[in-house]
């Protein structure tokens, strides 16, 4: 074996430290990826990738010039790689053999302060969560702002954090992996640490020592033990990604629950506040964003996720917006000032890391020049909050001088290019920098002199890097040259000589050149020295112009759209004039009015608002404007309404139904359901609650009672909590009469003979009946089907005045085969029980995987072909020799789980599923491949992958025999679909009913049945699925025992 070059060898032990970054290797000029790291960079950068032998194996490199790092390093961290950059930490021209390198920084998306990775309107958060056994920790901490904040509470308050600081890396302990995908979900860019790190004395430690205190009690922060963990373990990761220079990081701050405005994650994603939920979109972000620094618009986006609870840091807020909107002049000149402000908070953190260029430098200080205007415009004024800012902002005058005179306006990007301290700054500097520029014409003095002497009209001096400075005399005139001359070198037609004096200025020049470079880099050094004294000033005034930035956004808004000031008081009353939802407003067509709206609601006449009216009439804009007002109140900004009065509201809880969830195996009722149980569990005398036409993912007489019964808890529930309740039954009319507190609204509607015109208006009292057949016509359905639906209502509406509203219903809906079965009938629950009951306790034999090849061979026989068995997919008939088993490993027939194995191991602990022959089939070897776990879709013909490569359609022929088999095993043990198939419940029905059941399938479930015991009760009659889960529209199964 060949041996490992002295290069590799040190490559080697440097990436055996860093095993899970992604290392770029200097190397010359260029950083260089060997190996596995090579082929994720020439994919992830579009680079070359080759390959070299170098001394034990051919070996992958993919390489880019060390000066593109800015280009590259960016890529590698968006596509979430952990970077570490290993650099030569010697000059290779003072070295003899190899250079010593070492990683100088590792970056990864959590870590970075490379301008290109970072966005100047969000923050960069690196958080770290420990799940605690009575309540979880969280920290964030972004290293380009210093700001690092730490919470405490259960694992909703956790989650709601994690939605609301969007952090781009999570640090988990190893051993709550598991624990915490299940709580959180596995969106997050996580990243695991050893359990140690996660100790209390540890982090303890770990923390004193950064902020040098002797405890953590003046941060106000020593109770929460859990959150201090995870602090703790911030820190550990930054020094292990070499960050040491952290002098930015100056406090800790705790996210106080009690001080701000509780909102759950539903309530964020429903009110669309940071995005919405369809694309493309507008959220409320996009529309109150007036900020013009890039602190105002970080500031902006954490005061909408804690909006405020204090009823005088509210009034604050709005008497400073006020202020300005009745001094334009004043907001004017302060909105000039910031928006010619660079952002001084990550500069600033730039110098305390020490990777802040000259010319960097000089914006830090064009920044820092339009405070003291700020600040004396805030002094000035008539308003108490702005004088106190600006007393608090510090003018930093001496650090802009220093900084104006020590570097050049044009200053470099790098120190190195030279010149980028101003003249005059240094006299030694000044008098180097004379030497090296009178070179030129003491040179043009030399050759004057010379060739006078000579005779020799053309001489020329040049400069190489062999021997420096020489004279060139051309072949014609070197009988001339004169004997103190030294020649060099001899060229085809000249030759080149040295003269001493020309070896003595060459000494000054070039010496001069070199402690030009030294004393600018000395010179720099010293500055930013200087500049570190002032890193707290700075970042106060950085959080305090964000502040600022964003009042004066909240004045520019409510100028802009005609927002109003609304009075906050300590009641529990909601009284909204003339409301507008503030997204909506700004998408309608010019010259289309927003219809405002009223909304009245308190704790003793009128607690809870019952809306009814059609769909798209506008029900959801009046739920979602309402809670859209009350928050922008909370935060300080003026509301789009024409008078609002407010009392403080401490929780908001939005639940708009039906967002299906049925993809990940939740029915939209038991995702109703959990959600309903989370908000009654949490209410408190100040909450808001918005309820969106609640019960409607299951039948309608069930929605009816749940949304009764939820509107009756709220009513009787000691809190009184405000409510609003959009709903399209109008059973739930009846409600005012029984409860005191309950009151009906209607969104009103003008129809004509055909046609009903929405009028957005919410008006006293229930609504008559439902427009969704109108709705139908506007969204363009077929006619013949609105026709029936117009009969079947008028039937409805007929029968109403004599039946109850629940006979009623049944009836219609039998009449109607409405998409869904009535399952409150028991008679169908009892169904569903007694066939997994029966499924479940006739599998009486449980075979190991390993013993299904006897059975299996059996239950695919070809009949026309003995020896041979049927292959699933393809339905091909091959010799049964080739099944791939122990003794037969080269057999091109392979066992496939029509429910993969994969998602199997994950979702059970006992393993049973996996042996269970009902979803056992043979399968060609390279369909088996091509196949893997992809989930089940919709084609056509032949089995394909669809969708990109990225879902399996098993055919016309099998896929109904699919289908059959993975209701079975959902039957047998509740196993979810979600990632069996790419469209739920409803593909599987749909091919049940279109793919009658085959003799093989017969044939399986027969012998089967001799083997475990069960059969599969959808293959002796499909429509059993469509009596227990319901049917497809159009798609009915046929009933075989008819």
């Amino acid at each position: 074996m060949a041996k490992e070059t002295p290069l590799m060898k040190q490559y080697n032990q440097i990436k055996s430290k860093y095993p899970d970054a992604l290392l770029l290797f200097r190397v010359g000029d260029f950083y260089e990826t060997f190996g596995e790291d090579a082929v994720k960079a020439a994919h992830t950068l579009d680079i070359v990738l080759t390959n070299r032998n170098n001394g034990t194996e051919r070996s992958e490199l993919a390489g880019f010039p060390y000066h593109s790092i800015n280009t590259y390093l960016p890529k590698l961290v968006k596509a979430g790689y952990r970077v570490a950059i290993c650099d030569q930490l010697e000059d290779p021209k003072l070295v003899k053999g190899i250079v010593k390198r070492g990683v100088t920084e590792l970056v990864t998306p959590g870590v970075a302060l490379n301008d290109d990775i970072l966005q100047s309107k969000s923050n960069n958060f690196l958080a770290s969560v420990w799940l605690g056994k009575q309540s979880c920790g969280a920290a964030f901490l972004d290293v380009s702002t210093g700001e690092f904040l730490v919470a405490q509470g259960d694992k909703t308050y956790i989650d709601k954090l994690l939605q609301n600081f969007r952090p781009s890396e999570l640090l988990i302990a190893k051993h709550q992996k598991k624990e915490f995908a299940e709580h959180f979900g596995d969106d997050f860019h996580c990243f695991y640490l050893e359990d140690w790190v996660f100790k209390d004395d540890y982090a303890q430690q770990v923390l004193t020592k950064h902020f040098q205190t002797n405890s953590l009690k003046g941060f106000g922060i020593d109770e929460l033990t859990e959150a201090i963990l995870t602090a703790g373990a911030i820190l550990y990761y930054l020094s292990e990604t070499q960050h040491h220079q952290l002098q930015h990081i100056t406090a800790i701050q705790r996210i106080a629950e009690e001080a701000y405005v509780w909102l759950d994650k539903f309530t964020i994603r429903n009110l669309e506040l940071y995005a919405g939920n369809t694309t493309p979109s507008v959220s409320l972000l996009d529309v109150i964003d007036k900020t013009l620094s890039p602190m105002g618009s970080r500031t902006l986006k954490r005061w909408l996720a804690l909006p405020l609870k204090k009823l005088d840091k509210i009034r604050q807020r709005h008497e400073v917006v006020d202020y300005f909107l009745k001094h334009i002049d004043v907001l004017e000149q302060v909105k000039t000032a910031l928006s010619r402000m660079g952002d001084i908070e990550r500069l600033i953190s730039k110098v305390a890391t020490l990777k802040i260029n000259p010319r960097e430098v000089v914006q830090l200080r064009a920044s820092l020049e339009h405070i003291p205007l700020i600040k004396q415009l805030c002094l000035a004024s008539a308003n108490e909050s702005l004088t106190l800012l600006g007393d608090k902002l510090h003018s930093c005058e001496q650090l802009s001088a220093r900084i104006a005179e020590t570097l050049n306006e044009d200053a470099p990007v790098n120190i190195a290019k030279g010149n980028a301290i101003a003249k005059g700054f240094s006299a030694e500097l000044d008098e180097l920098r004379g030497l090296s520029h009178s070179g030129k014409s003491y040179l043009d003095d030399l050759l004057l002199r010379e060739s006078q002497r000579t005779g020799i009209p053309s001489l020329k001096i040049d400069s190489n890097n062999v021997f420096g400075y020489y004279i060139e005399v051309r072949n014609t005139h070197k009988d001339k040259v004169p004997a103190d001359w030294i020649r060099k070198q001899t060229l085809v037609n000249a030759e080149r000589y040295i003269t001493g004096e020309l070896k003595e200025y060459e000494a000054k020049i070039l010496g001069a050149e070199e402690k030009i470079a030294q004393l600018e880099q000395s010179l720099y050094a010293e500055l930013i020295a200087f500049i570190s004294e002032y890193i707290g000033q700075v970042q106060t005034n950085a959080t305090l112009i964000g502040q600022l930035d964003c009042l004066c956004g909240f004045a520019t808004l409510a100028m802009e759209n005609n927002y109003h000031r609304p009075e906050m008081n300590e009641g529990y009353a909601i009284e909204i004039k003339d409301g507008r939802h503030p997204v909506i407003e700004k998408q309608l067509p010019v010259g289309t009015p927003y219809i405002a709206n009223d909304v009245y609601l308190d704790r003793e006449r009128q607690q809870i608002i019952m809306i009814t009216g059609p769909n798209m009439s506008g029900k959801s804009a009046i739920l979602r404007q309402t809670a859209l007002i009350v928050l922008l109140a909370q935060i300080g900004s003026f509301v789009p309404a024409a008078s609002a009065q407010l009392g403080i509201v401490d929780k908001i809880f939005t639940r708009v139904g039906a967002s299906d969830n049925i993809s990940m195996g939740e029915s939209t009722f038991m995702v109703e359901m959990n959600e309903a149980a989370l908000i009654l569990n949490n209410i408190s005398d100040r909450s808001l609650v918005l309820l969106d036409e609640i019960g409607r993912g299951t039948s309608t007489y069930d929605g009816i009672s749940i949304a009764w019964a939820i509107a009756e808890y709220l009513h009787e529930h000691p809190s009184k909590a405000k409510t609003l309740f959009a709903t399209h039954y109008h059973e739930l009319n009846e409600m005012s009469e029984q409860f005191e507190r309950i009151k009906n609204y209607n969104v009103s509607v003008k129809e004509t003979k055909d046609s009903v015109l929405f009028l957005r208006k919410l008006t006293e009292g229930g609504s008559a009946h439902s427009f969704g057949i109108h709705v139908a016509k506007m969204a363009g359905m077929p006619q013949y089907v609105i026709q029936k639906a117009n009969k079947m209502l008028k039937k409805l509406e007929e029968s109403h005045n004599v039946v109850p509203t629940a006979e009623v219903v049944k009836n219609a809906q039998k009449e109607m085969q409405l998409s869904f079965f009535d399952m409150n009938d028991p008679l169908l629950e009892a169904l569903k029980e007694d066939l997994a009951v029966l499924t479940i306790s006739k599998h009486s034999r449980i075979l190991s995987y390993n013993e299904r090849h006897p059975h299996l061979e059996k239950a695919n026989a070809d009949t026309q072909k003995t020896g041979n068995i049927i292959l699933v997919y393809t339905g091909e008939s091959r010799a049964k020799t080739n099944v791939q088993k122990r003794n037969n490993t080269n057999g091109d027939i392979n066992t496939e789980h029509i429910y993969p194995q994969s998602h199997l191991r994950k979702l059970s602990d006992n393993y049973i599923p996996i042996g269970d022959l009902h979803h056992l089939h043979y399968i060609d070897r390279g369909v088996n491949s091509s196949r893997g776990n992809l989930p089940f879709t919709e084609g056509k013909g032949a089995t394909e992958r669809a969708l990109k490569g990225k879902a399996w359609y098993p055919s016309d022929e099998f896929k109904g025999d699919v289908a059959r088999m993975l209701m079975y095993m959902y039957l047998r043990y509740n196993l979810p679909w979600h990632n069996v198939t790419t469209e739920g419940l409803g593909l599987l029905l749909k091919w049940n009913a279109e793919d009658k059941v085959s003799s093989l399938e017969l044939q399986r479930n027969n012998i089967i049945e001799e083997a475990q015991g069960n059969r599969n009760p959808f293959i002796d009659n499909p429509y059993l699925a469509t009596k227990i889960f319901g049917e497809v529209k159009g798609y009915p199964a046929q009933n075989t025992w008819k």
